[in-house]
């Protein structure tokens, strides 16, 4: 065995060598990465079983390295059989290598019964990190000839977010979405669906690691638990396709077909129930992606609310009779830069983002004569991970003071 080997010598000298180096290392300002490098070094000299250094054979000073020896001494091999159970383990739960073994070691490395062990250490250590903000995640969408669903699952890191086991939850709680009951009715906009009620449905797994019938609330935990952070569903929605029409998509930072950080989604409807959809659907595809990327609030003019509408006026207002101009001139600033306001907020006054020639109303009118008959948008829908997450933490930080004091 390598220490076996490494035993002819002086422990002493060891020790205190490896004290040398620290030491000069930390001279020369890089004293921390040198010292994980040697901390390696000294770790392919460890014995594969327990073994006891005297004590009077390091030097005092050395404690430090005198611990770490027998830190990583202690358990630091398996046997071939054991270490092929830690390797089964891992890759069936792609839990942390320390968690596995510890789990083997605890139930006499029986591989069921560590497996058990393991998901219950880790649907405890999950329910403890419910409270912590997951504002990270991916958006899922799953579609049929009949509506679009869309559900956004967080977590706490992006690292996790590009993780197969999520984004294979996250696919699979859109699909779910899809089958909600309700989910069907032809009403214009976009249904919410509440998180609470998609948490009792069934769903059958059938990844490699998270497998078998279970609940989505279940489901949850269990690659809670695997990936060691807060996941939770925050919430859902459905958008029915128009009695004739399409309702095209659109996901940006897409990792896979299917999921992405942020979506557009709008519902098109020619009034012809017989003019062809080819045109519609690509005309579809290109506004959703506008949207994604101009993010409109309101669908027409008619649809911006009196509050938006009055503060803003209130606050151009402002602006113009600081100029010191007359009530006339004032009236036509503030009227020019209300047109402006809309053309940045009202989806049919924007500039369309694949041709800035033409405004969305304009594109709508082109689209209308190429099919043959009037082509409207019945409703649109812009969703972001994490948005307003942040800003809600902290406002529920800021009560949480305020009670306090």
């Amino acid at each position: 065995m390598a220490f076996r080997g490494g035993a002819k010598r002086s422990l002493g000298s060891i020790l205190c060598s490896y004290r040398s180096s620290t030491t000069a290392t930390a001279a020369n300002g890089r004293g921390f990465s040198t010292c994980v490098s040697n901390k390696r070094a000294v770790s392919s000299q460890v014995t594969e079983t327990q073994t006891s250094i005297p004590l009077r054979l390091a030097n005092p000073q050395c404690g430090s390295a005198l611990f770490l020896l027998r830190t990583l001494s202690v358990g630091a091999s398996s046997s071939p059989d054991q270490m092929s159970l830690i390797k089964q383990l891992r890759q069936r739960t792609s839990a942390p290598i320390k968690d596995v073994k510890a789990a083997l070691i605890d139930c006499n490395w029986e591989i069921e019964a560590a497996l058990k062990e393991l998901r219950r250490r880790g649907k405890v250590l999950a329910s403890k990190k419910s409270s912590r903000m997951a504002s990270e995640g991916l958006l899922a969408l799953a579609q049929n000839e009949s509506r679009a669903a869309i559900i956004e699952l967080n977590c706490e890191t992006d690292f996790v977010a590009r993780n197969e086991i999520f984004q294979y939850l996250a696919s699979a709680l859109a699909k779910q979405a899809l089958l909600v009951e309700g989910s069907s009715q032809q009403v214009p906009g976009v249904i919410p669906i509440a998180s609470e009620h998609l948490e009792d449905l069934k769903l059958n797994l059938e990844h490699p690691k998270i497998s078998g019938e279970t609940t989505v609330q279940n489901a949850i935990t269990e690659v809670a638990a695997v990936m060691g952070e807060n996941i939770k569903l925050r919430r859902g929605f459905v958008m029915p396709t128009a009695s004739h029409g399409v309702v095209s998509t659109y996901l940006h930072a897409s990792p896979q077909p299917g999921l992405g950080r942020i979506a557009g989604i709008l519902s098109l409807e020619v009034e012809d129930k017989s003019a062809l959809l080819d045109a519609i659907q690509r005309v579809g595809s290109e506004l959703a992606m506008h949207v994604v990327a101009a993010k409109p609030l309101f669908l027409t003019k008619e649809h911006v609310s009196s509050d938006a509408l009055e503060s803003e006026w209130e606050i151009l207002k402002s602006q113009a009779e600081s100029t010191g101009k007359s009530q006339m001139a004032i009236d036509k600033i503030v009227e020019g830069r209300l047109r402006k306001y809309y053309e940045e907020v009202v989806l049919m006054e924007q500039k369309f983002i694949v041709d800035d020639s033409v405004n969305v109303k304009t594109l709508l009118d082109k689209l209308s004569k190429e099919v043959g008959s009037p082509v409207k948008i019945e409703s649109f829908f812009r969703m972001e991970v994490g948005e307003a997450i942040q800003r809600l933490e902290a406002s529920n930080t800021s009560e949480n003071l305020a009670e306090a004091a």
